[in-house]
């Protein structure tokens, strides 16, 4: 590991990079100005760029600041992770795992895809629901331990990330109570009448139920469009509409959204995939969820 400069006087940029100028960094560091100032210029000689410039009253980011910025993000996070990691590891015997849920994954399938894993003694599971790219970002820091989505992780040099596949399920059409009738009377073309609940064009299954609408020549009555998929289904479960939803959770959809299947959506399928940081998952828990391993 190269140590050709000091790791406090980058923390010291950090800092002053976050403040936006070298007295506020001063003021949360409790050190001088002018100490600061001279660390930061020590860090710059020592690699040998300006990382910071004059902006007004106070300090911005060079280009060269800013790569270095991303980089101190980056160790300084995993350095306030340490103690708890150290922590973890010093009391009883405790199997971490954290994974990020894209909030577009329907959270059924998520119970169903995490099965394996959840009577493991001394689990501690730890959750994080975003957006996809953010939880993939989080993961090439090494923040999580893997990410389940509604697709693959799209191609980046800058990302060594991997997806394995672990299923599909078939799409099909639900409606609340005093919505099937009208749903089911002339289904498909029924949904250009009743109102409709559809993903946001940022999930995966999106393109594909606007183009079997295509296909069948439906302008559909869309009424409301949601990023979480939970939340979907629970609007859609109060009344506000005719939503699709995996046919692999179509039991639980029953039982806790006391909804009815209006139709099927024929060629629409639902991809869930896990996603690391290595071609072979090496953590033993994510291990269990690959189809291999929960077969065998």
């Amino acid at each position: 590991m190269s140590l050709h400069f000091s790791y406090r006087h980058l923390y010291y940029f950090w800092v002053v990079g976050k403040e936006g100028g070298v007295a506020r960094a001063a003021e949360r560091l409790g050190m001088a100005v002018q100490t600061v100032s001279t660390q930061v210029r020590e860090l710059e000689r020592t690699i040998g760029h300006a990382l910071l410039k004059p902006a007004g009253r106070g300090l911005q980011l060079t280009e060269a600041g800013r790569a270095a910025m991303a980089q101190a993000d980056q160790i300084f996070a995993l350095g306030e992770a340490l103690p708890a990691i150290v922590r973890d590891a010093a009391t009883a015997p405790v199997v971490r795992l954290k994974v990020g849920i894209a909030d577009s994954l329907p959270k059924l399938i998520v119970r169903q895809l995490m099965q394996p894993v959840l009577h493991e003694p001394q689990l501690r599971l730890l959750v994080d629901v975003d957006e996809v790219d953010d939880l993939l970002a989080d993961l090439a820091m090494h923040r999580l331990d893997a990410v389940l989505a509604d697709r693959p992780a799209p191609p980046n040099p800058n990302l060594r990330l991997y997806s394995h596949r672990l299923g599909a399920s078939p799409v099909a059409w639900y409606a609340p109570r005093a919505l099937a009738g009208a749903a089911r009377k002339g289904f498909p073309q029924s949904l250009a009448r009743v109102p409709v609940l559809l993903p946001t064009p940022q999930a995966a299954v999106r393109p594909l139920l606007d183009q079997w609408f295509d296909r069948h020549g439906i302008q559909p009555l869309i009424a409301g469009e949601f990023e979480d998929s939970a939340l979907l289904k629970t609007f859609g479960a109060d009344g506000m509409g005719v939503f699709p939803a995996a046919q692999l959770t179509h039991d639980q959809l029953v039982e806790r959204y006391h909804v009815v299947q209006v139709g099927d959506c024929a060629g629409v399928e639902e991809h869930f995939y896990v996603i690391g940081t290595e071609k072979k998952i090496v953590h033993p828990l994510v291990q269990r969820l690959l189809p291999a391993q929960r077969s065998s």
